[in-house]
């Protein structure tokens, strides 16, 4: 899969900006603050629908300007596609090859892309609810049955809260119709749990080889963490399991009027040589667990979607020595295309640069080199 390129209007500091990609290595370099970032944030939400930046929405659209429009095509074989994303405030109108497009899951999965920014060091620092984010996204790009079904427990997860508070409230109210809404949404909670411990499973099997080919140690791993106590995720395993803890803390849901259990409550952790890297691993640790984590769903991607995806990496050679910059950019450099920003290329390797396109990013100006 393939971006091939990018139009933008009043987005962010740009007013009108066109880009042709190359199928392989693009970097973008200049100082911070200069626009690098926001053509990343561009595609994210021309994949996706929304920004990495979380809490950023409301001001994508340039200051002064009532719309803007994203629009890039997407080439995969001999498949091409125009999607199109436009921007009011509050408002967002999806397109694919100038049709309008109603639902999400029909147009999500049409740009499969990985994504790494400074910020993701929040994935293994900040709180589950950061992690669980990571996890929806990037399982709704590779299931659209995991999004269909996300999207419905979210629902089924909002009448059930609802109606606790009902129960707690109204004596004759009739506690049957939170079984029916408990059942329902333990048939959705069931998909959820076993695409995540399958996708976890299969980072597995990927992040830790890549960990130790960049650094030289070995021992990096995900552990899933269910806020339920689950050690066999067939059907009927996971469903006996839910009905009894629904059944079990009935009255403590009912006193705080909200569902206490089930995957809106997940969360999972990075391990090194069987330390949390959140308590024990430096910022180096961190930042590269999350960066071999990204890389890992390359083989995802493969596996499933029989694409590759684009990959987005932001300021990527931060705190990066020689010789780790020049290993990250061979798993980088492999058939695939990549969308790079720097502010510098200093110590790479001229091999990796032969072939790519070189664009300079200065006060919102964008130049080829």
């Amino acid at each position: 899969m393939k971006i091939t390129k990018i139009n933008l209007l009043n987005f962010r500091n740009y007013e009108k900006l066109d880009i042709i990609f190359h199928d392989g290595m693009n970097i973008f370099i200049g100082d911070n603050a200069q626009g690098k970032t926001n053509i990343l944030e561009a595609i994210v939400i021309l994949a996706i629908t929304k920004s990495h930046r979380l809490g950023n929405e409301p001001n994508l659209i340039q200051f002064g300007k009532n719309r803007a429009k994203v629009k890039g095509k997407i080439q995969q074989e001999r498949i091409i596609k125009e999607l199109e994303i436009d921007l009011e405030v509050g408002k967002k109108e999806l397109y694919i090859n100038k049709t309008p497009i109603r639902k999400l899951s029909d147009y999500i999965s049409n740009l499969n892309i990985i994504s790494f920014t400074p910020d993701d060091l929040e994935i293994i620092k900040s709180s589950p609810s950061v992690r669980r984010n990571i996890l929806n996204i990037q399982l709704s790009q590779l299931s659209k049955k995991y999004l269909n079904t996300y999207n419905e427990y979210n629902k089924l997860l909002k009448v059930r809260n609802e109606y606790l508070k009902i129960l707690l409230t109204n004596s004759i109210a009739d506690k049957k119709y939170l079984e029916v809404i408990t059942d329902k949404l333990i048939e959705k909670a069931i998909v959820i749990y076993q695409e995540r411990k399958e996708y976890i499973d299969s980072i597995n099997e990927y992040m830790s080889l890549i960990y130790q080919d960049i650094t030289g140690c070995e021992g990096l791993f995900l552990e899933y963490i269910p806020n339920v106590a689950i050690s066999d995720y067939s059907v009927d395993a996971l469903r006996e399991v839910l009905h009894t803890v629904y059944q079990d803390n009935y009255r403590k849901e009912l006193n705080y009027g909200i569902t206490l259990f089930g995957p809106h409550r997940d969360d999972f952790s990075f391990y090194l040589e069987e330390k949390d890297l959140k308590v024990y691993g430096s910022q180096g640790q961190q930042r590269l667990a999350v960066i071999c984590y990204k890389l890992s769903e390359i083989h995802i991607f493969e596996k499933l979607c029989h694409t590759k995806p684009v990959l987005l990496f932001d300021d990527i050679f931060s705190e990066l020595d020689i010789e780790k910059r020049n290993k990250l950019l061979n798993y980088i450099n492999q058939d695939i295309q990549s969308i790079i920003t720097t502010t510098d290329l200093k110590n790479i390797r001229k091999k990796y640069l032969t072939n790519a396109f070189i664009f300079k990013v200065e006060n919102g100006k964008i130049t080829r080199k």
